[in-house]
């Protein structure tokens, strides 16, 4: 089945991202994390692309297993110090990055965290702005055990679809 990015246009075919292994662990731990955040993380991702090519999948997966146990853990290391990282630092950080990235305050392609960890380590939870996601994570509910591993990935991704589309959801 043929699908399109919505931001870039760009066809790819699920079955061929369910059959690279990497594409289809990204996939996966992007439906996990739901709502708001797994839109943030998603476009903070995309900075890491280099000017001429695409991000490759290897790359993606290396990045996410890089994020996904600090997001998970609620907290982030930064110089020798631990700093609370609750979903809405996750959030501000990740709003944060691409505005300095649209002000040319950041140089991309991004090589490493650092500059997200930084503005985490900055948050002081700041007003109620930041947006939070509104549903519970797909590692918080209770598991209802999917025919396959395929069919609980593209149940997910149609919930994350519907929440890209309709963010009040």
């Amino acid at each position: 089945m043929k699908t399109r990015c919505p931001c870039c246009g760009a066809e790819n075919s699920l079955d061929a991202l369910f059959a690279h292994e990497e594409a289809r662990q990204s996939l996966w731990a992007v439906a996990q994390i739901g709502g708001p955040m797994s839109t943030g993380l998603v476009r903070y991702l995309g900075l890491f692309r280099p000017e001429k090519s695409a991000l490759s999948q290897a790359r993606m997966a290396t990045l996410m297993a890089e994020l996904l146990p600090m997001m998970q853990a609620g907290h982030i290391q930064r110089d020798g110090k631990t700093y609370a990282a609750p979903p809405a630092a996750w959030a501000y950080a990740f709003s944060e990055v691409l505005a300095a990235r649209d002000t040319g305050r950041l140089k991309t392609p991004l090589k490493s965290h650092g500059y997200l960890l930084e503005v985490i380590s900055q948050w002081r939870g700041q007003g109620g702005t930041v947006p939070v996601p509104t549903t519970v994570p797909m590692a918080d509910r209770p598991a209802a055990a999917p025919a396959s591993k395929t069919v609980g990935a593209v149940a997910a991704l149609e919930e994350m679809m519907v929440q890209i589309h309709d963010p009040s959801t």
